[in-house]
């Protein structure tokens, strides 16, 4: 047996005994299949339950409570699964990105690039509830309590800053020392991580009260940004690491390898979630950061969640 797919086994074995999402449920990993029109249900053992047929390009997917929301950017869509099937399919956006869930699991808040806006969304009757321009292509966001943070672009000069108590209010923008790309709230909500778009500037802003607090040296942009176990997972997808930051005192612990292409991070449960836009992989990070799955399930992945296996 190869040794390395025998650690990795083993790794994984231990990850399902340690996930801590979902009650009893087996969790699954819903990864998106660019170019293949369908949503794949993967286990942490990196076998595939089952296939979700879609509209073309599903790229961002994000669990929201009991659903799962995937964006078609070039479709101009959003698909709303629940469980391993489809609920909805909303139509009426121009360039769905990404997004963001309601603490109550409730609401959607997907960026419109196209539009320049962020729509609110109610994913279990689907539908569009309001819209809110922020004036530029929005793109990744991040949100804690009422604070919606949203990056203007790819590489973006200014974030908006809105309040969505009720119907989303754009608050102000925040202009940042250079282009950013990714924006990620720590689950304490007490402090923002701002990662770059910009070549020149291969480094991550953490800011405290709207202000920079600290630089961290990253890798090529751009980068992207989340949280587990105490931790910050910064992936650098054009040098295929992610960094795995303290988030007590921001020291860096640890450079894991994954495949390259490996951009979009998402944690959940314990695990950290990264596929691979040129490779196609699915890996998995337990909340140490250390690698317990690799499996290619698509021929390009951009992004995964994790939902129940039910």
């Amino acid at each position: 047996m190869n040794r390395r797919r025998f650690l990795l086994a083993t790794a994984a074995v231990a990850l399902l005994r340690d996930v801590d999402v979902l009650g009893a449920e087996t969790p699954l990993a819903l990864v998106t299949a660019d170019t293949e029109s369908r949503v794949l249900a993967v286990g942490l053992d990196g076998r595939i339950r089952k296939e979700i047929p879609t509209l073309p390009g599903p790229r961002s997917i994000q669990t929201v409570g009991e659903h799962a929301v995937v964006a078609h950017t070039a479709a101009g869509a959003l698909t709303v699964l629940r469980g391993l099937r489809v609920l909805h399919v909303i139509h009426g956006f121009d360039q769905p990105r990404y997004t963001a869930a309601s603490p109550d699991g409730r609401l959607a808040y997907v960026t419109d690039s196209g539009r320049g806006d962020v729509a609110v969304v109610d994913v279990a009757a689907g539908r569009v509830l309001a819209r809110t321009t922020v004036y530029g292509p929005a793109r990744h966001l991040t949100l804690s309590g009422s604070t919606l943070w949203i990056a203007l672009g790819s590489s973006a000069e200014r974030i908006a800053v809105l309040n969505v108590a009720r119907k989303p209010a754009l608050l102000r923008f925040l202009a940042t020392p250079f282009r950013v790309h990714d924006v990620g709230f720590e689950p304490s909500g007490r402090r923002v991580w701002v990662t770059s778009g910009d070549d020149h500037h291969p480094t991550v802003l953490v800011y405290e009260r709207g202000g920079v607090v600290q630089r961290l040296a990253a890798g090529a942009t751009p980068q992207h940004v989340t949280f587990a176990g105490g931790q910050a997972f910064v992936s650098s997808g054009d040098d295929g690491v992610v960094r795995v930051f303290s988030l007590a005192d921001r020291r860096l612990l640890r450079t894991t390898e994954v495949p390259p292409g490996s951009f979009n991070v998402q944690a959940a449960g314990g695990v950290v979630l990264t596929p691979s836009l040129s490779r196609g992989t699915l890996c998995v990070l337990d909340r140490r950061g250390r690698l317990s799955l690799r499996e290619r399930v698509a021929a390009s992945s951009h992004d995964a969640c994790l939902v129940s296996g039910r």
